[in-house]
């Protein structure tokens, strides 16, 4: 349960410090979710989005920090 633990507080720290960094420059990520790929369709009464490109790269981004955790816990 301690290494549960540890995992918990280092995820609220990333997403304390993501959440800051997102109020402090909100122009910093503006163009995620307006990526080449992403589906956008408004119309009048109707809004649908599908983020593909900025899915696959988020879970591209993720997957490599999980492995670096990984090659540093070695």
């Amino acid at each position: 349960m301690e290494v549960v633990g540890k995992v918990l507080l280092f995820l609220g720290v990333v997403l304390v410090l993501l959440g800051l960094g997102l109020l402090s420059f909100p122009k910093l990520f503006s163009w995620f979710g307006h990526l080449p790929g992403d589906i956008r369709i408004e119309r009048e009464g109707l809004r649908v989005y599908v983020p593909i490109t900025s899915a696959l790269v988020l879970s591209l981004l993720l997957t490599l920090l999980w492995n670096l955790l990984g090659l540093l816990r070695r």
